[in-house]
């Protein structure tokens, strides 16, 4: 099994093989995030629609110094909240290697209030939840153009984009989890500049956009063929990937009946060793995805494949938003929501 790759691929005429990592039980996944239309899109937004064409170019009205202005260490500094977890710590080294200013603050729950976690040398204060807005918006006032990153906790997701919203902090938000209807409504009440996407590999999230785009052109294309799902991340955590939920919201579109709460969370490290395929040295960070169709008479199967070790690809991805975010400030653009798909769109990444 290849990792840190997507992969797509079909069979024909060939009965379904059996294979043992499509047969584990499933556990209910959490409330998914739903489109007006019942789709749950990587997006986040269900009134908004992907175009055809994705342009990969830079938007016409971005000169080349606009886009100079915003290369790492022309004054942009992020604040990285949840410095102590993983991905926090992965955001602030691939930021640091890439020039970016790391402000030494940062929010954690109330027990990691006054700790410090040093990440690349440098010294983070951490603050519980007690004085959060005295604390930001001080900070705030001394980096004016701050960028708070936020890779915290499910549960704390609405109240950090309520406290961000009524700062006026620009933010990039790569949290799972909470009530995304209630996010959106807040951040787009307040009228800032925001990036929120589950999502943060750029590669993965043009797989995502490809497969809306055939969800969208091409509705009823699979109608009748079954389908297996199995994910596997590490087993810190605890809810079905939103990834997963995306790409088979898709498949639904494509005339697949499927359950959410089918997919096969894999989160046994053993399981994932010998029957995924998972590198032992990745077992306490990885994203593997498996989608596999049937046709009704079963001569028929395609697999589509996507593995991911490690959380570089989310770190980068997570700086790419704050440079694309950073040079929408400066150029003074709408002030809104946007998602990976913008950045992408963007272009003009590292």
């Amino acid at each position: 099994m290849a990792t840190n790759g997507l992969m797509a691929s079909s069979s024909v005429f060939l009965h379904r093989p059996v294979d043992s990592r499509l047969a584990f039980a499933s556990r209910t996944n959490q409330n998914a995030g739903k489109c007006g239309n019942g789709r749950v899109s990587f997006l986040g937004i269900g009134t908004r629609r992907l175009p055809v064409v994705l342009s990969m170019t830079a938007s016409a009205d971005c000169g080349e110094e606009a886009v100079k202005s915003v290369l790492p260490g022309n004054g942009i500094s992020i604040m990285v909240n949840g410095c102590s977890g993983k991905m926090g710590k992965a955001v602030i080294k691939a930021a640091d290697s890439a020039g970016v200013n790391i402000v030494p603050v940062s929010f954690g729950s109330a027990g990691e209030d006054g700790q410090t976690i040093e990440v690349c040398g440098k010294e983070i204060t951490v603050h519980g939840p007690a004085e959060r807005e005295k604390v930001l918006s001080s900070v705030f006032e001394k980096h004016p153009e701050l960028i708070v990153v936020d890779y915290t906790i499910p549960s704390a997701v609405n109240d950090n984009a309520e406290l961000y919203s009524k700062v006026g902090v620009p933010f990039v938000m790569g949290t799972t989890g909470g009530d995304r209807n209630k996010l959106y409504e807040t951040v787009e009440k307040a009228k800032i500049y925001a990036v929120i996407s589950p999502q943060m590999g750029k590669q993965v999230v043009a797989f995502l956009a490809a497969m809306e785009i055939m969800a969208e052109q091409f509705p009823g294309a699979f109608s009748g063929y079954s389908l297996d799902v199995m994910e596997s991340h590490q087993a810190s955590k605890l809810d079905a990937s939103g990834t997963a939920k995306a790409v088979i919201s898709c498949f639904q579109e494509l005339g697949v009946s499927y359950d959410m709460d089918e997919i096969q969370l894999i989160r046994d490290p053993k399981q994932q060793v010998e029957m995924v395929g998972v590198p032992e040295e990745h077992i306490s960070g990885h994203a593997f995805h498996l989608y596999h169709l049937t046709s009704p008479d079963e001569t028929v199967t395609f697999e589509f494949q996507h593995n991911v070790c490690g959380r570089s690809i989310y770190a980068e991805g997570t700086v790419d938003a704050v440079l694309f975010l950073a040079k929408k400030i400066r150029l003074k653009a709408d002030q809104r929501i946007y998602n990976m798909i913008d950045v992408l769109r963007e272009g003009n990444m590292r």
